[in-house]
């Protein structure tokens, strides 16, 4: 509606004389073709709209009874709030501007450009700081702990300890070999956290239809995680006193019984306890996907744990992908993180994402499309707000999930990661924070048989990533809408405080919009940017400009361009900025390939042989191709589907696994 409106009212006084002398006395055909492309623009618009109301079939309204036809009118009003349309105007509108904009409103479409680019490439260069702050911390905390083991390794009574009481005659760092000797505050809060440390985490693998082998690699790399000496007057941990597996499978997937049993023989007194929980298909109002396999995994554990006599206030929930390497180090900085947070309970840990366990065998795009993709996460957790996203792997206490009241189950939380982490944030009323740990889990690339195949799966993931778009709605209803005064979630097996009323009340509608922010330029920046960045000034230029042929077709009076110094101007600094945009990207690749090195060597002890060279540089040159298969289109597509909601297939992305004999840590 907004765009037919304003389209019309911009240019009714441009086309009131025009109709006459086109229509009535056309010089040439080609002088008709504004007029006529408006109209069609018309069209286009009014018949969207149409479309959208005859195929989403809203609640009918009836007069049966007063209750009936409020509860329809509030039906209808939920389900044309405006907040579910902005994700498919967006990219609608993007597509729309390129060729219209330039005939209809040249001026105003010009300035829209020139905001549009600077916004992204202040955004871009705010992206690239943080990554290098990401990156800095990321090798620091690989070279301290590394500096530990080699000191404990040097350390003779510490290793005979640590080796009576593990069995194995390897030592295995201590939590205060994080603490630098020469600072005494540092070593306080150290001993202080040895004392406090008494956590249960409780890994969540949800799966369908995965290979074994890699199941039981990414299982077996928990189950080495090596014992922790704290001192000698503190007792030991390790997977079998405080680790739980919960593996999460699915119902609907043939044979998945046995393989589940064969894993939990397999692994048999490696943890403190193994929890299969098996989700059932087709629960009314569930969608099928990773985030309501979660929520039964997690309800389900969390009750075999309570059953199991363990307290629901030590345990920590750690959401993983069956692909997931999670070292040793991430479960120590986990620990530390929510022993040392003000209110362990509001406290949401994530760790940035690495693709290093197949990356050289698969295509190129493939593998340049992950790189930006761990990029984005990693400048995402250099946030001084706590307001950054957790992606694939991330940690809450079981307290906190129940009192938020676990993950929401319906088509609009595809998004499992993102999503849980809002729901947190704004059912606590902004108290819930992200702590970032900077230590890369090791995930797998989409991997098949074929090259065309490759890609295809690899379409097919970002497609599903990106339908997590709906949290766009999600988040601005949340921010803006009122909310029930109640005091009780009624999936949740807490009540729910009031504590959360007034905190950060202040800075609360702040932080809001700085969520609102960041969400609206997760989604809607993939399914624009790709649009104007690559077409938007050609498409301006040949309109405005175009070969001689066309000479008639946009008057030399109507150009803006040509008529106005300013808009000349400013057409001239669209063209620079959009030189510009990428440098902030090619920036951050040159500090990615120096940091995928060194987690490399560093912390996976790969040799020079098995890491990135500078002649993967030459991967990058299919960067254009990556964006715009695995971003900009699946992105486009999955903001235009939110006009009409439908259940989207259960499928996974691919993996080929080759099972190894030893892990490398």
């Amino acid at each position: 509606l907004f765009l037919a409106g304003f389209t019309s009212v911009t240019t009714a006084k441009k086309h009131r004389t025009l109709f006459f002398r086109n229509v009535v006395a056309p010089k040439s055909s080609l002088d008709f073709l504004p007029f006529f492309l408006t109209s069609l623009f018309r069209a286009l618009s009014l018949s969207t709209i149409l479309i959208v109301f005859v195929k989403a079939k809203p609640p009918p309204l009836t007069l049966l009874s007063p209750h009936t036809l409020k509860d329809n009118l509030t039906s209808r009003m939920n389900y044309l709030r405006p907040f579910e349309l902005v994700a498919p105007t967006a990219a609608i509108g993007a597509i729309l501007l390129m060729p219209f904009g330039p005939l209809l409103f040249p001026r105003a479409y010009l300035l829209f450009l020139f905001t549009y680019f600077i916004t992204y490439l202040y955004l871009s260069i705010n992206h690239f700081f943080k990554f290098c702050i990401s990156a800095r911390k990321i090798k620091y905390n690989i070279r301290q702990w590394n500096a530990t083991q080699r000191v404990t390794s040097g350390d003779s009574n510490t290793s005979s300890v640590a080796g009576s009481l593990s069995g194995s005659p390897l030592p295995t760092p201590t939590r205060t070999s994080y603490t630098p000797l020469s600072d005494f505050d540092e070593m306080e809060a150290s001993l202080k956290l040895y004392e406090d440390s008494h956590w249960i985490h409780a890994f969540i693998i949800p799966n369908y239809a995965e290979p074994e082998p890699l199941l039981r690699d990414t299982i077996k790399r928990l189950a080495n995680h090596s014992t922790t000496l704290i001192t000698p007057l503190h007792f030991r941990r390790n997977a079998q006193t405080n680790y739980v597996i919960i593996l999460a499978m699915e119902e609907s997937e043939l044979g998945h019984e046995a393989k589940a049993q064969n894993l939990k023989d397999h692994f048999t007194n490696h943890f403190l306890h193994f929890i299969i929980t098996s989700h059932p298909s087709g629960i009314p109002g569930e969608a099928r996907g990773k985030g309501s396999n979660v929520a039964y995994a997690a309800r389900t554990g969390a009750q075999e744990l309570i059953h199991r006599n363990v307290e629901k206030r030590r345990v920590v929930f750690t959401v993983t992908d069956s692909d997931s390497a999670i070292p040793e180090l991430y479960v120590t900085e986990v620990e530390k993180a929510i022993s040392q947070a003000e209110d362990p309970y509001t406290t949401l840990c994530s760790p940035p994402i690495f693709f290093s366990r197949n990356s050289f065998e698969v295509p190129a795009a493939v593998r340049v499309t992950d790189t930006t993709w761990s990029i984005m996460v990693m400048q995402n957790l250099s946030n001084s707000r706590g307001l950054s996203f957790p992606c694939s792997t991330y940690s809450l206490s079981m307290v906190l999930a129940e009192r938020v009241g676990y993950w929401d189950v319906d088509a609009d939380s595809v998004g499992e990661d993102m999503h849980m982490w809002l729901k947190c944030f704004f059912k606590t009323e902004g108290a819930a924070r992200t702590v970032p740990i900077f230590v890369p889990i090791n995930l797998t690339n989409v991997q098949t048989t074929g090259y065309v195949s490759n890609m295809y799966a690899r379409y097919v993931q970002a497609t599903r990533h990106m339908n997590g778009v709906a949290d766009v709605a999600y988040t601005l209803k949340s921010a803006f809408l009122p909310k029930q005064q109640n005091n009780f979630d009624s999936k949740s097996l807490l009540p729910l405080s009031n504590k959360y009323g007034n905190y950060f009340s202040v800075a609360n509608l702040f932080d809001k919009i700085v969520v609102c922010f960041h969400v609206l330029e997760a989604h809607l920046i993939p399914c624009t940017s790709g649009w104007l960045m690559f077409a938007a000034v050609p498409v301006m230029q040949f309109l405005l400009f175009p070969p001689h042929p066309l000479l008639s077709y946009v008057a030399p009076t109507e150009n803006p361009i040509l008529t106005s110094e300013f808009y000349a101007t400013l057409w001239n600094l669209v063209k620079i900025v959009t030189v510009l945009l990428p440098m902030p990207l090619f920036g951050m690749l040159a500090v990615y390939e120096n940091l995928h090195r060194t987690v490399d060597r560093e912390l996976l002890r790969k040799s020079r042989t098995e890491s990135r060279t500078w002649r993967n540089i030459l991967d990058y040159v299919w960067l254009p191709v990556a964006a715009w298969l695995f971003l900009t289109l699946p992105s486009t597509v999955a903001c235009v589907k939110r006009l009409i909601k439908h259940e989207d297939k259960y499928i996974v992305a691919e993996k080929i696994f080759h099972e190894e004999p030893e892990n490398k840590f």
